[in-house]
């Protein structure tokens, strides 16, 4: 999408340029915003509001996707934590009321602060940004931390693949 930084300009317009049709043939998205930060965390979108809180849960479907990704880091003994919905990526615009698209998705962390029992579970620094570069200009493509875009492209991969093949546990279709 084009101009997320500057208020998810792009996002918002495909789906306001949407028809309710063609909305409701979208099976569901996915969002992978950041998925590389150098002092990462495995957040995983909680689709379901189990963390209880912050934004209530996403929209129905949701829960099954954040179970995927849960799922993908289980099965490697990965540890994860939910992050909510705050509306501050691409999904906000497919989340939104009237639209109500199950998402689900992953991230790394922005200007958040990791704590000592982050550090503790996933190494990197406490006390220091997920991302010391987010929004500035040592943003660049060197600003990654290379085993946590690994390990997220084989999740994105998990869970494209599932569901490029089928989407019956978020809308009942079956995969042919």
């Amino acid at each position: 999408w084009g101009a997320e930084e500057s208020g998810l300009i792009g996002s918002t317009a495909y789906v306001a340029g949407l028809s309710q049709s063609e909305k409701d043939k979208i099976a569901l998205y996915l969002n992978f915003d950041m998925i590389g930060s150098p002092n990462h965390v495995f957040f995983v979108y909680d689709g379901d509001d189990s963390d209880a809180v912050g934004a209530p849960a996403g929209p129905a479907g949701s829960t099954q996707i954040e179970d995927v990704f849960e799922r993908f880091y289980l099965d490697r003994g990965i540890p994860f934590k939910g992050t909510d919905f705050s509306g501050r990526s691409d999904y906000g615009p497919f989340i939104a009321a009237g639209v109500d698209i199950p998402s689900g998705g992953l991230f790394t962390g922005a200007e958040g602060v990791k704590t000592a029992a982050e550090a503790a579970l996933w190494g990197g620094t406490a006390g220091q940004q997920y991302d010391p570069c987010y929004h500035l200009a040592c943003d660049t493509y060197a600003n990654n931390n290379n085993y946590a875009l690994d390990v997220n492209s084989d999740a994105v991969a998990y869970a494209t693949l599932q569901y490029a093949m089928n989407t019956e546990d978020i809308n009942g279709v079956k995969g042919k």
